[in-house]
């Protein structure tokens, strides 16, 4: 099992930025992907950013330029640094994990809530 635990969301006005931080424990010498998925109220879930080892970060066009997705080679922390935010990005984020097995490890999520 992974354990994920995610800090720094919040509420801060638009055109400013926060950084979300994940800590990982467990089993964590099987990730191979670590990342950021989020919910918007009344939307499914969508990935925001993720890192597969050796490779670089793939974002979503909505995010591109404004974040920023940084992991440690031990898979012990996962973080985005989010800028220039934007209503749109009102969201609960989730710190998001997959082993080599393919199984799926997911945070609690935390809340970042931009105002206009």
């Amino acid at each position: 099992q992974v354990q994920l635990v995610e800090s720094g969301g919040g509420l801060v006005q638009a055109g400013g930025s926060l950084k979300l931080s994940c800590a990982a424990s467990g089993r964590i010498a099987e990730i191979t992907t670590m990342g950021w998925y989020r919910q918007a109220p009344g939307k499914q879930r969508d990935l925001v950013a993720h890192i597969t080892s050796g490779t670089t970060a793939d974002y979503a066009s909505s995010v591109k330029g404004r974040f920023t997705l940084s992991r440690d080679s031990a898979n012990k922390w996962v973080v985005l640094q989010m800028n220039s935010l934007k209503p749109d990005d009102t969201a609960v984020y989730y710190c998001y994990a997959q082993t080599v097995y393919a199984k799926d490890f997911w945070g609690k999520g935390t809340l970042v809530t931009v105002s206009s």
